[in-house]
């Protein structure tokens, strides 16, 4: 989506100046590997529009394959209006209904769409556009696994997209097909009728690898086979807390992707979370691979703040 931001500090409908950037969990995602030096493609749709024209320039801009991006001629790109507040709730407006995104449909996808890839990630926003939407996800799924890829999923519960049950009907089974899952505590419980730990190991009786779990205080905890490890948050002073969880999740898929132990990976995405959230919009805070080991030798060590 397109994203403008409002004044820091102004309620939405106060505003009168607004800064544009781009939004989306699996688009943030992407950006967030591809500034840590992993090759990363996003497979979306966006309209023939000057909004989708930015979003493309912007994704190409941080490194991002966009190749198999579908440019709708006739739907428009969706649009995200949003307030910031680092001590307050904040007001979003989705614009997304009949957009491009929203018209995306098995017929796109095409196993060369998956060409080269170790892993696909998937978020629950996806499949609760439309019905369309939805199985083209499963399709994503289905040719994923015909690829050998790993699949991740994020389920990424939007209130303002449906309820609980309708949430729990589209976007649950979707737990069972991962091989990572990382989850909100309240996501589990909402998806499963369970108990985050009880969920977790639900679902490493089955497909899943690895489940981590994001806790209410900003801890997370991954659980595998072998046991669980916990990372606390890094404290920071917030601007903007929107983008942490995407964040987060391009830190940990980085460590996995190179091998990482479950700890080490939990650190890294911790600290890509912390920079995020002292930034404004979903992006602006997402670090290079350099800048991340930096801040974390500073969250572990402490040291001087200032990079000489």
């Amino acid at each position: 989506m397109l994203l403008l931001l409002a004044e820091p500090g102004v309620p939405l409908d106060r505003a009168v100046s607004f800064r544009r950037s781009i939004a989306g969990a699996e688009s943030n995602v992407a950006a967030g590997l591809a500034r840590l030096g992993h090759r990363a493609r996003w497979i979306g749709r966006v309209g023939a529009d000057p909004a989708g024209e930015a979003v493309l320039r912007e994704l190409r801009a941080d490194g991002v394959d966009v190749s198999h991006v579908e440019v709708d001629e006739q739907a428009p790109t969706g649009l995200l209006l949003r307030d910031s507040h680092p001590q307050r709730a904040i007001d979003m407006q989705y614009y997304r209904a009949g957009s491009a995104a929203a018209h995306l449909a098995p017929g796109q996808l095409r196993a060369e769409s998956l060409a080269g890839a170790r892993l696909l990630h998937i978020s629950g926003i996806t499949p609760m556009l439309s019905s369309s939407a939805s199985d083209a996800t499963w399709r994503l799924i289905e040719l994923a696994r015909e690829a050998g890829l790993i699949v991740c999923f994020d389920p990424n519960v939007r209130s303002k997209l449906g309820g609980a049950a309708q949430w729990a009907q589209a976007v649950g089974p979707l737990l069972r097909e991962a091989d990572l899952i990382l989850a909100g505590e309240d996501e589990l419980r909402l998806l499963t009728a369970r108990d985050a730990d009880e969920a977790a190991a639900e679902l490493l009786s089955g497909r899943a690898r690895t489940v981590v779990i994001k806790r209410n205080d900003h801890s997370a905890t991954a659980v595998t086979e072998a046991g669980e490890w916990t990372q606390p948050p890094f404290r920071v002073s917030v601007v903007d807390p929107v983008g942490a969880g995407d964040a987060f999740a391009a830190g940990y898929l980085s460590g996995w992707l190179r091998g990482l132990s479950e700890p080490e990976a939990l650190a890294e995405a911790a600290c890509v979370a912390a920079l995020v959230v002292q930034a404004p919009t979903d992006t602006d805070g997402l670090a290079t691979a350099e800048a991340r080991d930096r801040a974390l030798a500073a969250f572990r060590n402490g040291g001087e703040s200032v990079h000489r």
